[in-house]
Protein backbone atom coordinates (compact mmCIF):
# COMPACT_ATOMS: atom_id res chain seq x y z
CA UNK A 1 0.00 0.00 0.00
CA UNK A 2 1.26 3.44 -0.92
CA UNK A 3 1.79 5.85 1.95
CA UNK A 4 -0.14 9.03 1.32
CA UNK A 5 1.04 12.01 3.32
CA UNK A 6 -0.82 15.21 4.05
CA UNK A 7 0.34 18.80 3.84
CA UNK A 8 -1.36 22.16 3.78
CA UNK A 9 -4.31 21.73 1.40
CA UNK A 10 -2.70 18.74 -0.28
CA UNK A 11 -2.05 15.03 -0.14
CA UNK A 12 1.07 13.60 -1.73
CA UNK A 13 3.21 10.51 -2.28
CA UNK A 14 7.00 10.50 -1.96
CA UNK A 15 9.62 8.15 -3.31
CA UNK A 16 13.18 8.47 -2.02
CA UNK A 17 12.36 11.92 -0.59
CA UNK A 18 10.94 13.23 -3.88
CA UNK A 19 7.25 14.06 -4.32
CA UNK A 20 6.05 11.86 -7.17
CA UNK A 21 2.31 12.52 -6.94
CA UNK A 22 0.24 15.34 -5.47
CA UNK A 23 -3.37 16.45 -5.26
CA UNK A 24 -4.04 20.07 -4.31
CA UNK A 25 -7.27 21.47 -2.97
CA UNK A 26 -8.65 24.55 -1.31
CA UNK A 27 -11.45 25.01 1.17
CA UNK A 28 -14.39 26.67 -0.49
CA UNK A 29 -17.52 28.24 0.88
CA UNK A 30 -20.43 26.21 2.21
CA UNK A 31 -18.22 23.45 3.61
CA UNK A 32 -16.72 22.40 0.29
CA UNK A 33 -13.34 21.09 -0.75
CA UNK A 34 -12.31 22.32 -4.20
CA UNK A 35 -9.88 19.96 -5.93
CA UNK A 36 -7.55 22.13 -8.01
CA UNK A 37 -4.94 19.79 -9.51
CA UNK A 38 -3.85 16.17 -9.52
CA UNK A 39 -0.31 15.52 -10.74
CA UNK A 40 1.73 12.34 -11.05
CA UNK A 41 5.30 12.44 -12.30
CA UNK A 42 5.78 10.92 -15.74
CA UNK A 43 8.04 8.19 -14.37
CA UNK A 44 5.25 6.98 -12.07
CA UNK A 45 2.17 7.37 -14.26
CA UNK A 46 -0.01 4.32 -14.78
CA UNK A 47 0.50 3.03 -11.24
CA UNK A 48 -2.84 4.24 -9.86
CA UNK A 49 -1.34 6.99 -7.70
CA UNK A 50 -3.69 9.66 -9.05
CA UNK A 51 -6.81 7.67 -8.24
CA UNK A 52 -5.43 6.82 -4.78
CA UNK A 53 -5.02 10.53 -4.11
CA UNK A 54 -8.56 11.31 -5.29
CA UNK A 55 -9.84 8.51 -3.05
CA UNK A 56 -7.93 10.01 -0.12
CA UNK A 57 -9.59 13.40 -0.63
CA UNK A 58 -13.00 11.72 -0.87
CA UNK A 59 -12.45 9.87 2.41
CA UNK A 60 -11.21 13.09 4.01
CA UNK A 61 -14.33 14.91 2.79
CA UNK A 62 -16.57 12.21 4.25
CA UNK A 63 -14.78 12.37 7.60
CA UNK A 64 -15.08 16.18 7.68
CA UNK A 65 -18.70 16.25 6.44
CA UNK A 66 -17.73 18.32 3.41
CA UNK A 67 -18.68 18.18 -0.25
CA UNK A 68 -16.20 18.12 -3.12
CA UNK A 69 -16.12 20.48 -6.09
CA UNK A 70 -13.74 18.84 -8.58
CA UNK A 71 -12.24 21.59 -10.75
CA UNK A 72 -9.58 19.09 -11.82
CA UNK A 73 -10.95 17.07 -14.76
CA UNK A 74 -9.13 13.91 -13.68
CA UNK A 75 -10.53 14.06 -10.14
CA UNK A 76 -14.01 14.73 -11.53
CA UNK A 77 -13.78 11.65 -13.78
CA UNK A 78 -12.65 9.41 -10.91
CA UNK A 79 -15.26 10.69 -8.46
CA UNK A 80 -18.14 10.50 -10.93
CA UNK A 81 -17.23 6.93 -11.86
CA UNK A 82 -17.50 5.59 -8.30
CA UNK A 83 -20.92 5.10 -6.77
CA UNK A 84 -19.50 5.26 -3.23
CA UNK A 85 -18.45 8.89 -3.75
CA UNK A 86 -21.68 10.29 -5.19
CA UNK A 87 -22.69 11.51 -1.73
CA UNK A 88 -19.60 13.75 -1.43
CA UNK A 89 -19.91 15.40 -4.86
CA UNK A 90 -21.37 18.90 -4.70
CA UNK A 91 -24.39 19.19 -6.97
Amino acid sequence: MTEIKSGTNEFYVEDAGEVIARIEYSLGSNDTIVIKHTRVSEDHSGKGLGSQLVNKVAEYAKAQNKLIVPECSYAKKVLESKSEYQDVLAK
